[in-house]
């Protein structure tokens, strides 16, 4: 099995930034893209940045110049830097893996965080 744990979240101020991290462990050949969503209360998920292992980042339009996204491949670990924080923002993040569980796999599988609470209040 893998786990994915994030760390990072909280309560900050509006125009204040937090930096949300992941850390993938477990039974992991290779992870091949890695990311971010988040849920509001009462609203969909939905994806805020993907960082495949060969490719482009995707970022959704609402988080655009403001959130930057890094991974350390070695460390099985995903970064979400936040910056200019908005009410907005406010949501449940998660963290993701699509995961190729040994060398013999033909197929990925997708690993889910806990998720982690960021409050961007006054």
């Amino acid at each position: 099995q893998v786990q994915l744990v994030e760390s990072g979240g909280g309560l900050v101020q509006p125009g204040g930034s937090l930096r949300l991290s992941c850390a993938a462990s477990g039974s992991i050949f290779r992870i091949w893209t890695m990311g971010w969503y988040r849920q509001a209360q009462g609203k969909q998920r939905e994806l805020v940045a993907s960082m495949p292992l060969l490719g482009i980042t995707n970022y959704a339009d609402s988080v655009k110049g403001r959130f930057t996204v890094s991974r350390d491949v070695d460390k099985k670990t995903i970064y979400l830097q936040m910056n200019s924080l908005k009410p907005e923002d406010t949501a449940a993040y998660y963290c993701y893996a699509q995961v190729q569980t040994s060398f013999l796999s033909k197929l990925n599988t997708d690993f889910w965080g806990q998720g982690t609470q960021v409050t961007v209040s006054s």
